[in-house]
């Protein structure tokens, strides 16, 4: 499996905007953002209409306009974040989730590892939150 730019770059991003909040009351624009994180503004411009749009961060339009996160760090996880770019986290070749990846729809011998696999994934990401990858936290985290 294997995470797209589009979730890569969402989680950068963010992570980005995150480090900032702290700042006084001052939106971050996405061109900064597009700057430090050598991301292409207009991928960013996309990306961040997606996060719009599932409520993780707010905009602000005029002279210091920007974006904001809507919730704290601590409680976006990057999970959150990865599905609001519609970024399917399946390991399994399947189109559908309780549908098999076969011609006549059955499961491929491997499909309970790959989409066990996914589960994991997907319980890891939900269990990460932005203020733990700014903090450095996850440097020092073991895997259960």
């Amino acid at each position: 499996m294997r995470l797209s730019t589009k979730g890569r770059y969402a989680v950068m991003a963010m992570a980005d905007l995150a480090r900032r909040q702290d700042e006084p009351c001052r939106a971050v624009a996405l061109s900064d953002i597009a700057t430090r994180q050598e991301i292409s503004l207009s991928y960013l411009e996309q990306l961040f209409a997606r996060l719009r749009r599932k409520g993780l961060v707010q905009s602000a339009r005029g002279p210091g306009g920007g974006y904001r996160l809507s919730r704290t760090a601590a409680e976006t996880t990057i999970a959150d974040i990865v599905h609001a770019v519609d970024e399917p986290l399946r390991a399994t070749r399947c189109a559908e989730k309780g549908k098999g990846c076969m011609l006549k729809g059955e499961r491929c011998l491997t499909h309970d590892l790959w989409e066990h696999l996914g589960d994991r994934i997907e319980d890891y990401l939900a269990s990460v939150s932005l203020a733990d990858v700014i903090s450095g936290r996850l440097a020092h985290r073991k895997a259960a």
